[in-house]
């Protein structure tokens, strides 16, 4: 007996992670994929040494472009949908809490039970995410998701936008089915992250907050007129689905070309809390 317990105390001490293993941080939800943390590159290629001067303080956002500077961000380990949330999945929160049903909820362009839904705003967004013990992903953890492992225009590469990587430049005049294009997910098996519906994100918008945001965990101003949305949709060009492209929106919008997918962090703070900027 002594002999056994001496070789079980033995193998944990040689192997620890094994008998001690947080499942949480290492098995993703279902339906979710743990993107690691650690540091990557946000933002367009240029750095902020290449702008030009006079665009940082030129009250015209478009000059600057939102997307710059180039500026490297860590984040904290967190989980992120695989898919967008489906329509299905919406209502059934719906039915469970009464909430609002989305605004196209019986169109059948976009009311299938496996088409993204559409027609939902920032709040009700939230919500469902708060519902499902998550949380809308901040700005920053959407373009990790979409950029993964490599320094890439698209979340497939760097290869141009056709019909076998993407729902966009309005070729289906619709959506389509979550996931129904293999070879335009992310490096981390993430589907849609461009084209099909373009999607909430956490953050408060401000054209500038490349140039000032936190190093760590950055979730945006704290206020604002609009929400970051990111991905671009069925109709936008080839243009407009480059992963670094920002847009915003007013965050009561419900419109047939917006819908989100949600996310949970896996570090320091609880699935649905957003880890603390610094």
């Amino acid at each position: 007996m002594k002999l056994v317990v001496a070789l079980v105390t033995g193998f944990l001490w040689l192997f620890p992670a094994i008998g001690f293993a947080n499942p949480s941080a290492s098995v993703p939800p279902e339906g979710m994929v743990l993107i690691p943390g650690g540091i990557y590159p946000m933002g367009s290629h240029k750095s902020l040494l290449e702008l030009d001067p006079v665009d940082l303080f030129n009250s015209d956002r478009h000059a600057l472009g939102p997307e710059n500077p180039a500026h490297n961000v860590e984040l904290e380990p967190y989980h992120i949908d695989t898919h967008e949330v489906t329509h299905s999945s919406y209502m059934k929160f719906v039915n469970a809490t009464n909430a609002k049903k989305p605004r196209y909820w019986d169109d059948p362009d976009f009311n299938g039970s496996n088409q993204p839904v559409v027609g939902i705003s920032w709040k009700a967004a939230q919500s469902y995410c708060k519902w499902k013990s998550g949380r809308l992903p901040t700005e920053a953890e959407w373009e990790k998701a979409s950029r993964g492992k490599r320094s890439i225009d698209f979340p497939w590469g760097n290869e141009p936008p056709d019909s076998t990587r993407l729902n966009f430049n309005e070729e289906l005049k619709k959506t389509a089915p979550v996931g129904s294009y293999e070879a335009g997910k992310s490096d981390y098996g993430v589907y849609d992250l461009s084209g099909n519906v373009a999607e909430w994100t956490y953050d408060w918008h401000q054209a500038e907050f490349y140039i000032f945001s936190s190093k760590a965990n950055p979730v945006g101003p704290q206020k604002g007129q609009y929400k970051v949305i990111r991905g671009g949709n069925w109709r936008n060009d080839a243009k407009d689905v480059n992963m670094i492209y920002r847009n915003a929106t007013i965050p009561s919008i419900r419109n047939k070309t917006l819908g989100f997918r949600c996310a949970q962090s896996a570090g320091s703070a609880s699935p649905k809390e957003y880890p603390t900027p610094h």
